[in-house]
């Protein structure tokens, strides 16, 4: 009998693996703040590795009411792939051996890219961006930066737009092939402004043009009847889809990247 074949990330046919297959748990990710397992996924002679997050095994969140992080997961993924930029690896939402869950593609992350840092002085070198000063024990304190890097600004911007809450940089994944993907996205679209992420470093500067070309394509795709609009509503609340469609707005308008609202605490912590 031959190996299964195995199903690289952005591959066309991933979606239908992860929807399709037969999941078989391997064991549990035991650091995970809900309950997330690790799997395989069967079909066709296809075969993957992914995250398996039942709905059963989800903490309640008195500031996320609405939903479940499973289907804020599967939003956050779908706002990323009408973006065009694929941030967000194949997610969906679906029955498993222990009920309805989100199912992720694994991404093997590149363990020797270095994209956060804590560097000693005030201000970052080249090819680095300033998030603020973290202390770091015995009363001293570093300036903790991320990598002045395209991938990183339009995860920005994709964080904006689906009022990411915790944007951790164990949430951020680079491969040896050169791209990044985002994970952990089950508190997002609160219809308040909760954006609380580490990619700070562009606060307040112009978007690119890239960006505001794919905000307006959100934009279409998010007004009433459109097909991100419908999606969203399949996933999250009509207030969510309002709020989102508000932020997208709200980016345009301005035609800048958000600043800290002084509301909410800015910076995830632990920071990792």
């Amino acid at each position: 009998m031959s190996a299964p074949e195995r199903i690289p990330p952005r591959s066309v046919t991933s979606v239908h693996l992860l929807t399709e297959g037969e999941l078989t748990v391997r064991g549990r990710i035991r650091d995970a703040s809900n309950a997330a397992l690790f799997c395989t996924v069967a079909h066709q002679g296809q075969e993957a590795s992914c995250v398996y997050k039942p709905v059963a095994g989800e903490r309640p969140l008195w500031d996320f009411p609405d939903g479940t992080l499973a289907e804020r997961e599967v939003a956050a993924y779908e706002v990323s792939e009408a973006t065009g930029w694929g941030l967000v690896p194949p997610t969906v939402l679906r029955d498993g051996p222990y009920g309805e869950g989100m199912v992720q593609l694994w991404i093997d992350a590149a363990p020797e890219a270095e994209l956060l840092a804590l560097v000693d002085g005030e201000e970052p070198g080249p090819g680095w961006r300033a998030i603020g000063l973290a202390e770091v024990g015995e009363g001293r304190t570093a300036l903790l930066v991320h990598a002045d890097d395209e991938r990183l600004r339009r995860m920005a911007v994709l964080d904006a737009v689906i009022n990411n809450a915790d944007r951790k940089g164990g949430h951020l994944l680079p491969t040896e092939d050169g791209r990044l993907y985002g994970i952990d996205h089950g508190v997002t679209f609160n219809a308040e402004n909760k954006l609380r992420t580490l990619l700070w470093g562009w606060a307040g500067e112009a978007l690119t043009d890239e960006a505001v070309e794919v905000l307006g394509g959100l934009r279409e795709a998010l007004k009433e009847g459109g097909t991100l609009a419908v999606r969203l509503a399949e996933l999250i609340t009509t207030a969510e889809v309002a709020a989102t469609r508000a932020r997208v707005d709200v980016l345009l308008a301005s035609g800048r990247h958000p600043e800290p609202s002084g509301e909410w605490p800015a910076i995830p912590w632990p920071p990792v």
